[in-house]
């Protein structure tokens, strides 16, 4: 993070240290009139004194853990129960919605009989009764052995 781009254009370039020594008016977007109610209201005079507040440390530790908490009783029930609701949606029983990452169509709404469906059904059915023909007009050779 370039720290130039959070404070004033004056207190630009300036080390660490100095910058937590500035008043906080030195923060980008905090006014000397806001300076001024920080002062009187907390006793805030730098960047430091802002930083120290016990307020803004318990503020952030607040946020903080927040953000790390686990949910609630109530959030862990409704979870537990759309779960259970997709379990019942998609079994992790059933070893080809698991294995193959598809879900089983118990029962296919309106589909049409790919045989007789086949832009070449007919073509595909004769062929496929010559070759029948074919193989029982045909006596079984012996398996030829290799050495």
């Amino acid at each position: 993070m370039n720290i130039d781009t959070i404070v004033d254009k004056e207190y630009a370039g300036m080390s660490f240290r100095a910058l937590a020594a500035a008043p906080v008016s030195a923060l980008r977007g905090l006014s000397p009139r806001d300076a001024r109610a920080l002062a009187q209201a907390f006793n805030v005079h730098s960047v430091r004194d802002l930083a120290e507040l016990a307020l803004v440390k318990w503020a952030t530790a607040i946020v903080t853990l927040a953000d790390q908490e686990l949910p609630e009783p109530v959030a862990l029930a409704q979870e537990h129960l759309l779960d259970d609701g997709l379990e019942m949606t998609f079994p992790a029983s059933d070893p080809l919605s698991v294995d193959a990452g598809a879900t089983r169509i118990e029962v296919a709404p309106d589909m049409v009989d790919a045989h007789d469906d086949h832009q070449h059904a007919e073509t595909v059915a004769q062929s496929t009764e010559t070759g029948m023909q074919v193989a029982a007009a045909t006596p079984p050779q012996p398996p030829t052995r290799r050495h």
